[in-house]
C-alpha cells in the first residue's frame, strides 16, 4: 500500500510539473516568430546544385527574434514584407531591411532575425535552396 501511495504522489506530481513546463513552452513559443510553410519542392533541372527549395512565411511579434541558428547546405533569401528587420550574421554585423527590402544569407552562417519594434510587427518571405536534402534545413546553435 506504502508503494503504490508513493507511485501515485510521483506520478501525481509529474502531471502538474508537466502542465506547467507545458505552459512555460507554450508562453515561449507565442513570444517567438511564427513560421508557416507554403511550399516544400524538389526542383527539376537544376542538375545537383539545387535539389529543394523550401518557402515559408515568418511573422514576427514585436520584440521577436528567431534565434541564432545556420542552414548547413542551404542558402537563406528574406524578403520582409511587412515592418522593419533587423538580419545579423555571427561576426559580420546586423542589417536593417525595411518592407520591400531583401537580403541573402549564404549557407552555414550563425545568424538570426529579429524585430526591434516595440509596437510594430515584422513579416518576412524567406525561400531556402539547398544541395543536400539529407541535412536538416535548421539548426539552432546557440542562445
Amino acid at each position: 500500500m506504502q508503494i503504490i501511495r508513493r507511485e501515485f504522489l510521483a506520478l501525481s506530481g509529474l502531471a502538474v510539473a508537466s502542465q506547467s513546463i507545458a505552459n512555460i513552452a507554450l508562453a515561449q513559443a507565442q513570444a517567438g516568430p511564427k513560421l508557416t510553410q507554403i511550399l516544400r519542392k524538389d526542383l527539376e533541372g537544376q542538375g545537383d546544385v539545387v535539389q529543394e527549395t523550401v518557402v515559408s512565411i515568418v511573422e514576427f511579434p514585436p520584440g521577436a527574434a528567431a534565434p541564432w541558428h545556420m542552414h548547413p547546405g542551404a542558402q537563406e533569401l528574406l524578403h520582409v514584407i511587412e515592418g522593419n528587420l533587423t538580419v545579423e550574421i555571427e561576426g559580420k554585423g546586423s542589417t536593417l531591411l525595411k518592407a520591400g527590402e531583401a537580403g541573402i544569407i549564404p549557407a552555414e552562417l550563425v545568424h538570426l532575425a529579429r524585430n526591434e519594434s516595440a509596437s510594430a510587427n515584422g513579416k518576412a518571405l524567406v525561400v531556402h535552396s539547398r544541395a543536400a536534402k539529407d541535412k536538416p534545413l535548421i539548426v539552432v546553435v546557440k542562445k
